[in-house]
């Protein structure tokens, strides 16, 4: 590592929009274009360098769609690095660059990436990836052409090292993505939760003089056993959502404390991301 430390991609969950403009960005900087001791040039089909997965949860009416852009991750600690005999390297400021003339018919590399990030190229029989746009960043660009043309601010590139690095992770709640692959990922997440975790959701209604209508400001808590797990307020419209649950947690004591004493306690099995419908008081 240089003393200017990791080139590391920041990737908010939450403000990706799935425009794809990351996918544009990179098919005209690379569809065509031959850069010279990183990349040969990518297939106009097919490679998707910066891949944007999207995650539905939920049911209806209580729906929630996220998007997650998925680079390669820059691993310190890369597999496909280990795998390729020299043809894959990362270099002092983090970028993993595949040597496409080493990697020439390496087909097998493709499989070496947890990630799923390294793509083959049939007509040049060599395996690619996101190279972080490192022709442009060893030219005094700030910032990759993906990183560039996000209109949302999703994505982010920063240049730190890994104190500096852990730092920014704990005060902003930033999270690698598949830890337990122990490849040491160098991007980090924002809003990780909203692909990894599950949430549960209602509106809480009451009746009154034979009118029903929403509850605002009721208060909703979900515990297990003495532990509370999560809290949250309905809004104006009777609605609530309580996020961050582990998928297939098991059985949860949901309450509803609303105004004039009104209030219910049920029982809620998380599997998934749940919607309880109208919830009455």
């Amino acid at each position: 590592m240089t003393a200017a430390g990791t080139w590391r991609f920041l990737i908010d969950v939450a403000k990706c929009e799935d425009c794809n403009n990351c996918l544009l960005a990179c098919k005209d900087e690379h569809v065509g274009n031959h850069w010279p001791g990183v990349t040969l040039p990518q297939p106009r089909r097919g490679a998707r360098w910066m891949n944007v997965v999207r995650k539905e949860r939920g049911q209806y009416p209580h729906v929630d769609v996220a998007y997650r852009p998925t680079p390669c991750q820059h691993c310190a600690d890369a597999p496909c690095v280990a795998a390729s005999g020299g043809a894959i390297a990362r270099r002092p400021d983090g970028i993993v660059l595949i040597d496409p003339d080493k990697a020439k018919g390496r087909r097998d590399l493709v499989e070496s990436c947890p990630y799923g990030a390294i793509d083959w190229n049939e007509e040049l029989s060599v395996p690619q990836k996101c190279t972080l746009c490192a022709h442009l960043l060893d030219t005094g660009w700030k910032e990759p052409r993906c990183v560039q043309s996000c209109p949302t601010g999703a994505l982010k590139v920063v240049r730190l090292d890994d104190a500096e690095a852990a730092r920014l992770a704990t005060t902003e709640g930033l999270l690698p993505l598949h830890p337990e692959h122990g490849t040491k990922p160098t991007a980090l997440y924002r809003s990780l939760a909203r692909f990894e975790k599950c949430f549960v959701a209602g509106s809480v209604a009451a009746e009154t003089n034979g009118v029903v209508d929403c509850v605002a400001g009721a208060n909703v808590t979900l515990s297990r056993g003495a532990e509370v797990v999560a809290t949250a307020t309905t809004d104006a419209f009777g609605d609530f959502k309580l996020d961050g649950l582990e998928e297939g947690s098991g059985r949860y004591a949901l309450a509803v404390s609303g105004p004039a004493g009104r209030g219910i306690r049920l029982e809620v099995e998380v599997t998934t991301s749940v919607s309880l419908g109208v919830v009455p008081i």
